[in-house]
């Protein structure tokens, strides 16, 4: 029975090994047949070989290394060793080994190769921007040295030199420990403790470890450029004059001591050796411990900030080279607090252009005005973009119609992977219209879409909220199986289709629906009759995943965006080079330095790795087709040395900014991500002296979110809206943001914005430096005042009873009228209704120490502008109003200024009641002429 039984179990152990490498080695064809139906298979092929090859080079040396020096150790044992305790223990573990000596040597060799191969596979990406390194063209001021030698070179020759120490290392203990197993160490002897052998072999790995140690210490004097201290990045005095003469020094004395450990080849004696090694641990202490130490202490810190301005300086023009920010324009901006008829009279465009629509509130009215069925679904935040319509280019919140499975009340195999495999269409609402009872105002929507933005694709395999698989096409027939969207004209209530597109993998061979089946653990792939010969299976569907895939080396945009370009959905995803090599320049994490109100609390914002870097550009824009999964990477940063490295890495891959058609150029944006960390660093480094930089008290921060509270509340989010900078010849799209004082005041300190319209000007950052001595209100602030503001506060407190809730919207900053105007959309939702969503009604404005607060924005302008803001009413313009309505707005606006002069007396204000009298006469002029238009 035994002798039967014995093949059965080497036949199923036989089998299990082989289902194992099928399901093991199907992936690696599964990933192939992905990347060649995008047409990236040399990311592939490249990727894997590189990796192959470090598996081999490094696993193969790692393992020669150590297992070299176990075999020498062996084969130089002594032949007799004397009798001893110790060396009876030692006999029983040898009489245990020997007879499987050479399979745990085998074990050994593999055991090595692959751990050593693995580790080595880590470092792909070194290895690739070491072996295509392009210089910068800018040498640090230090070492002489192109900054390409601290990106791309430095990290490389620091991993190999850790892992030849590590190696060596392990060959040492490996060896030391086989001379102890065969008595060639003997530590329970008076003398001769090692055998002639023994401390030959021990010797020279001692020694060569010593000098990888002298090797290692001549490249920390580099890696100083990069080391991060309480003040600034890179080498301070100190660095400068004390701990880079003492790396120097430690690594000519660890020269001498790997010689001395060389020259205890020759001797008997292991005392010059230990002599050399402690000399060693004593000047590491003293030399780079104590005397940088004392330095600091006793010659930079009486006078630090005259020590270390010129490092200061230096930290401050790398950083600021690093992040992009040496073309940052700083405006002084003398902002005005008063008011007067007719103030905003220059700044049409504007105002004309101010988004009353937040993209992070109207998810919920997209949902259940244009959802249609519970089947698709809207992301929780929308994004904004802008469409020229009728010749004027209007900003516009948009979003893609997706599928939502868990929506479906049929769910199944079939439904799940083979009928609903796709969203349908794509909604735009007007940034600044809307209807009658405060719903959006649509500019393409329902289903079928409206043609609002012309023909386009509407079908959506490819998006942020996809199932993990689909299987589509096959072979065209009068039963389509697909579900396309719901339709009353239809005989069943729906029209179906028939995937077209060359997206997706070919599914139909038995042996591709074999290992499918095996990668989703679903049988019915392999069996049902719904999938046939010309049937496709999508997978990895989402933009960010798809672009993540063909781009490892980009570091990606946590939005993707859609826009419909030359007929087609498409989606955008921004691509950002990054490196923590450049010396001199701070380190920032990407998870801190993006992390906001929005980012921390939104689902569908992909957060940052906690990754460091100190050198960031946004070198690509990426597109993925919502129809076809294409993806195309076009190179936008044409200066970008980390970029041009990738591009050698893996040539071809990535097209030229020219190949950029007009109508994706129309919807490129600068990027939110990139710019929450540009003002992140921007908020100490706007400070270009290093006097001012060193004292501080000029730093700014980002004002905490005014829609969330507590001592926790999240930074307020950069917004895109059309406005027109001072100074500016035309309005532009812009992102925006405010900063105030950095130590717990909220007044504003300065107003950046950065243009994201692609041409001459786009990604030029202009700020607005404020006074210091003008106490502006930040955005904290003015969300406090809104609500103390008895109106505004009444007016609210009934909004919020009745079954309804007030929704406060993004509140937005503007350099308009010579000073600063907020503007922030109430909306208004009903709380006892599951299917409510948040209706725009009210509209709160702020300019100086004056609010306004109508039903439109028109209204609440006049109010704060002595009745008359100077806007004007168009067809294109949200601002509504009529000949009554501002005979209101008027006469409250007089009544606002008498209340507002009478307190100003009051308080013994006499320049506040100077401006109340002035809107008091500006309102009664509006009034008028109000009054003689009816």
């Amino acid at each position: 029975m035994n002798r039967n039984r014995n093949p059965l179990v080497i036949t199923a152990a036989i089998l299990v090994a082989l289902g194992a490498l099928v399901a093991y080695f199907s992936g690696f064809y599964i990933d192939w047949l992905w990347f060649k139906s995008v047409d990236f298979t040399t990311v592939w092929s490249t990727v894997l070989v590189t990796k192959i090859q470090l598996f081999l080079i490094v696993g193969l040396i790692t393992s020669l290394v150590i297992s070299l020096n176990i075999f020498l150790a062996y084969k130089r044992r002594p032949l007799y060793v004397p009798t001893s305790i110790e060396i009876s223990g030692l006999e029983r573990l040898r009489a245990q080994v020997e007879p499987i000596r050479q399979w745990v040597f085998l074990g050994i060799v593999l055991a090595l190769a692959y751990f050593g191969g693995t580790s080595g596979m880590v470092f792909w990406r070194e290895w690739m921007l070491f072996k295509n390194s392009t210089d910068f063209g800018v040498k640090d001021p230090q070492f002489g040295l192109d900054i390409s030698f601290f990106a791309f070179r430095l990290p490389m020759w620091q991993a190999i030199i850790g892992w030849a120490i590590s190696t060596l290392v392990l060959a040492t203990l490996a060896s030391a420990f086989i001379h102890y197993m065969y008595g060639g160490i003997r530590t329970q002897v008076q003398t001769d403790r090692t055998t002639v052998a023994a401390r030959v072999q021990i010797s020279v790995l001692l020694g060569l470890i010593v000098l990888l140690k002298a090797v290692a210490y001549w490249f920390d004097r580099y890696a100083l450029a990069l080391k991060e201290s309480r003040l600034i990045t890179g080498l301070t005095y100190t660095d400068v004059n004390a701990t880079l003469p003492a790396k120097a020094i430690l690594s000519a004395i660890a020269v001498v001591c790997a010689v001395l450990f060389f020259a205890n080849i020759i001797r008997r004696s292991w005392l010059l050796p230990a002599a050399g090694t402690a000399l060693l641990v004593v000047s590491s202490v003293l030399i780079a411990g104590i005397y940088p130490g004392a330095i600091q202490q006793f010659q930079v810190k009486p006078s630090e900030s005259s020590k270390e301005a010129p490092y200061i300086q230096r930290n401050i023009d790398a950083t600021r080279a690093a992040y992009d920010l040496n073309d940052v324009v700083m405006q002084d901006y003398n902002a005005t607090l008063s008011t007067s008829a007719g103030q905003l009279a220059k700044d049409a465009a504007t105002i004309a252009n101010i988004r009353l629509m937040d993209p992070n509130v109207l998810s919920a009215t997209f949902r259940q005005l244009q959802q249609i069925k519970p089947y698709y679904t809207f992301p929780e935040s929308l994004d904004v973009d802008r469409y020229t319509v009728n010749g004027v280019s209007r900003d516009a919140v948009v979003a893609v119609r997706e599928l939502n499975i868990d929506g479906n009340p049929s769910r199944n195999w079939i439904n799940d992977h083979l009928v609903y495999t796709h969203g349908f269409g794509f909604v735009a609402a007007y940034g600044n219209q809307v209807d009658a009872d405060g719903k959006p105002n649509f500019l393409v929507g329902d289903l079928p879409p409206t043609k609002g933005l012309g023909t386009f694709q509407p079908r959506v395999y490819f998006g942020e909220n996809v199932p993990d698989y689909s299987i589509i096409g096959g072979k065209k027939s009068n039963a389509p199986v697909e579900f396309d969207y719901p339709d009353d004209t239809s005989a069943n209530g729906q029209k179906n289709y028939t995937y077209t597109g060359q997206g997706g993998v070919p599914v139909g061979s038995t042996i591709n629906k074999l290992l499918f089946a095996i990668k989703y653990g679903e049988q019915r792939i392999l069996l049902s009759n719904l999938i046939n010969a010309d049937s496709k299976i999508l997978y990895n569907r989402s933009p960010r995943e798809r672009v993540a895939k063909v781009a490892p080396w980009l570091t990606l945009d946590g939005d993707p965006y859609p826009a419909i370009v030359d007929g087609k959905i498409t989606w955008i995803i921004d691509g950002y080079t990054t490196s923590a090599g450049y010396p001199y320049s701070r380190s920032t994490s990407l998870a801190t330095a993006t992390n906001d109100a929005l980012t921390a609390n939104s689902a569908s914002i992909t957060a940052q790795s906690n990754r460091a870097v100190n050198y960031i550009r946004n070198s690509v824009k990426a597109t993925v087709d919502a129809y076809d999964g294409s993806v195309t990477l076009y190179q936008w940063d044409t200066k970008d040395p980390v970029l041009q490295t990738w591009m050698k890495a893996f040539p071809n891959t990535v097209k030229p900014k020219s190949s950029i058609s007009k109508g994706l150029l129309e919807h490129i944006r600068f990027p939110e991500d990139m710019f929450r960390v540009q003002r992140d660093i921007l908020s100490s480094y706007h400070v270009k002296s290093s006097a001012a930089f060193y004292g501080g008290q000029d730093f700014w921060r980002v004002p905490r979110d005014p829609s969330t509270f507590g001592a926790n509340a999240g930074a307020q989010p950069p917004y895109y809206m059309t406005v027109q900078m001072p100074g500016s010849a035309t309005p532009a799209f812009s992102l925006t943001t405010p900063f105030v004082p950095r130590g717990g005041r909220e007044n504003l300190s300065a107003f950046a914005a950065v243009n994201s319209t692609a041409g001459p000007d786009y990604g030029k950052i202009t700020v607005l430096q404020l006074p210091r001595s003008t106490n502006i209100a930040g955005p904290s602030q003015v969300a406090s005042n809104f609500e103390a503001k008895p109106e505004v506060a009444n007016a609210l407190s009934l909004l919020r009873q009745g079954g309804s809730d007030v929704v406060l919207g993004n509140l937005l900053t503007l350099p308009v009228g010579n000073g600063l105007l907020y503007v922030q959309p109430v909306y208004v939702r009903a709380t006892g209704n599951s299917s409510a969503y948040p209706l725009l009604q009210k509209v709160l404005v702020s300019f100086g120490d004056v609010i306004g607060f109508d039903s439109s924005l028109k209204g609440a302008l006049d109010q704060v502008f002595g009745g008359n803001s100077g806007t004007i009413s168009t067809s294109a313009n949200p601002i509504t109003s009529n000949s009554s309505a501002d005979v209101a707005s008027a006469l409250q606006s007089a009544k606002q200024a008498i209340a507002d002069g009478q307190a100003a007396l009051a308080k013994g204000d006499f320049a506040a009641y100077g401006r109340a009298q002035d809107r008091l006469k500006a309102a009664i002029a509006a009034a008028v002429a109000a009054q003689s238009r009816k």
